[in-house]
């Protein structure tokens, strides 16, 4: 007797087909990417847009009953503006983070406080600040912090 075959997994696996656009990889076009954008808007702006697009990106999505989709949904320009936004943001929230990181600092605020404001440990919220200072290095920004005791 054949060993039984597993086939209701297989039938779960996506296809090479559903998982590549057709598009060469090394063709970026006008598309947006995240530094483009980042001459473009402040943290404000790109929150702004991003959250039009995600709203219609939302309102694009067919609803439970099968409905047709309330807005249609985004082009493939506006999908990955939608996505470098995203990482724009991310990236503007980091460096506000750091800068917010320093101002406590400036304030009097002990690693511990830091951390506990962060959700992290002192050492962690340390170690996060000490390494964005070593990329702002570069730059001549400032020097590093003194590492946290206990």
């Amino acid at each position: 007797m054949h060993a039984r075959s597993d086939t209701p997994r297989l039938k779960n696996k996506p296809r090479q087909g559903d998982l590549t656009s057709g598009c060469l990889d090394d063709i970026v076009g006008c598309m947006s990417t995240p530094d483009e954008l980042e001459r473009q808007h402040t943290l404000h702006t790109a929150v702004a847009r991003y959250d039009t697009l995600r709203t219609r990106d939302a309102l694009a999505s067919p609803n439970e009953e099968g409905e047709p989709p309330a807005a249609p949904p985004l082009s493939k320009e506006e999908a990955l503006e939608m996505l470098a936004l995203g990482e724009l943001i991310a990236r503007k929230a980091g460096y506000g983070r750091q800068l917010g990181v320093r101002s406590a600092r400036s304030a009097g605020a002990s690693w511990s406080q830091i951390g506990a404001a962060l959700g992290t440990t002192k050492q962690s919220a340390w170690e996060a600040h000490a390494r964005w200072l070593d990329e702002q290095g570069a730059g001549g920004m400032t020097s590093r912090p003194p590492m946290p005791i206990g």
